[in-house]
């Protein structure tokens, strides 16, 4: 927030029962100031405040900030769910000795620790538990929400809030709507929605006396969005450099023009998900329920965590016949070092191409390319343009098409290894393994560069190799 932004309500300022403390927020809409309570047994009781200033507004635009603060106001009255942050009081200021904020209304409401905007924007990118535990709970009060048949309305990253606990709260309700029957009932006034989430419809959706239609579907498209962003570093999955440029993309794959196509960092469960959630027409999305979509969820974490749990047992057996291979090689007992590797690959077979004998003599400073899909491995395809697996030119940025350089390798190939990345742009495999870990590759004579970056999760190989500065 800038210096300006935050001496528009000095510190210490008195809301009712609530004295005005350090800022939170700043947008367009109004601010958000931490507050404390002055009274009784609240004393010290830590809130935030949500200032909605009327002064400057033309006459229709108060009425409408007026009534958004009072839907908002209803809404959190009558509902109670721990996924929905929880309105505590609301006041509506008169000081005449401070003209922006007389007539401002105020909503006082829990205190959370942070948005998952900014949680996304601090850490790139979240432990897959964490990310799936996030939207498992933004699916849980969506699902709630709706089931008392209400709309959110502006569901995206800066609305969902992660407590100190890092339990999560759906919160600004300014533009839920109360469905009517089975059409909806509308958004009053703008903002109706912010571009990034908003659905195909919306975007040539007709302005009535009430504002636009809002419907359910609409929160499932943005909760799509939000999906992919979690597991995308906070890309969207349309392309874009601006929220127009985004939109056009939406309406191009609404029309059957473009395919959607999500970031491969995305775990291929949550992939469907997406595709689920991002279908391109209302009537589409309305076959998934904020209700179905959280069962999906719970049944993609328990297999997920399960799968955890496997790896990480299979990796310890790995590792102890990594050291048994390693103890009999320093006695001098090569053919076991030979029955290590084989043993290593679990899909290995007569089909496999083989493993020539000088790419084992530099094993430390190499990585052998592996293909989990066995066609691939299979030497009537090995070599087939299909099966080619690419390499990227930049590993912070999304393994993509655009991010690839123009030599490509197979199933088999050595690879000369420079140094080992630990953390990059994260790489998920037909299987669903997942790693953030990179290896700098030396290109052959004649490349059009002489390194790349090559995911390590398209190999088996852990070569000891310094980290990359």
């Amino acid at each position: 927030m800038s210096a300006a932004a935050a001496e528009r309500v000095p510190r210490g300022y008195r809301v009712g029962a609530w004295e005005v403390g350090e800022p939170i927020a700043d947008g367009g809409w109004g601010w958000v100031y931490e507050g404390r309570s002055m009274s009784g047994a609240d004393a010290d009781t830590v809130v935030a405040l949500k200032f909605l200033p009327t002064a400057g507004l033309a006459p229709r635009q108060v009425r409408g900030l007026v009534e958004s603060a009072r839907r908002e106001s209803d809404f959190g009255r009558r509902t109670s769910h721990p996924r929905l942050i929880r309105l505590i009081d609301s006041v509506v200021l008169a000081d005449a000795h401070r003209p922006e904020l007389d007539g401002a209304v105020v909503l006082v409401m829990e205190r959370a620790e942070r948005s998952l905007r900014e949680l996304l924007e601090r850490e790139g990118e979240l432990p897959p538990d964490e990310g799936e535990r996030i939207l498992t709970e933004v699916c849980e009060g969506l699902a709630h929400l709706h089931g008392l048949g209400w709309v959110h309305g502006d569901l995206k990253p800066d609305n969902v809030l992660l407590m100190k606990d890092g339990s999560v709260r759906l919160s600004d309700f300014g533009l839920a709507a109360e469905l009517d029957g089975t059409h909806g009932t509308h958004a009053w006034i703008p903002p109706l929605g912010t571009p990034d989430y908003l659905p195909p419809e919306r975007w040539k959706a007709p302005l009535g006396e009430r504002g636009v239609q809002a419907r359910q579907s609409g929160d499932i498209w943005a909760l799509g969005i939000m999906i992919h962003q979690v597991f995308a570093r906070g890309a969207s999955p349309f392309p874009g450099a601006t929220p127009a440029g985004r939109g056009a993309a939406v309406q191009e794959y609404a029309a059957g023009r473009a395919p959607l196509r999500p970031d491969p960092a995305v775990p291929a469960p949550w992939r469907d998900l997406v595709g689920d959630c991002l279908a391109p027409t209302h009537e589409l999305r309305a076959g998934h329920t904020a209700g179905d979509l959280l069962a999906r969820m719970a049944r993609v974490r328990a297999a997920a965590t399960a799968g955890r749990r496997a790896n990480a047992m299979s990796g310890a057996r790995r590792r102890k016949r990594a050291f048994v291979a390693a103890a009999a090689t320093t006695m001098g007992m090569t053919t076991a070092l030979v029955w290590s590797l084989a043993a290593h690959d679990p899909g290995g077979g007569a089909d496999d191409p083989p493993v020539h004998a000088q790419n084992l003599a530099d094993s430390t400073d190499r990585v052998t390319v592996f293909n989990v899909e066995r066609v691939c491995r299979n030497r009537a395809a090995a070599r087939e343009p299909q099966c080619s697996l690419g390499l990227a030119i930049d590993p912070s940025l999304p393994y993509t098409v655009d991010n690839v350089v123009a030599t490509r390798v197979w199933h088999g190939d050595a690879l000369p290894v420079e140094c080992r990345l630990r953390r990059g742009s994260p790489v998920t495999d037909e299987t669903g393994t997942r790693s953030a870990e990179w290896y700098r590759v030396r290109l052959p004579d004649g490349a059009a560069q002489p390194t790349a970056w090559f995911p390590a999760v398209r190999t088996r190989d852990r070569p000891a190799v310094a980290e990359c500065g």
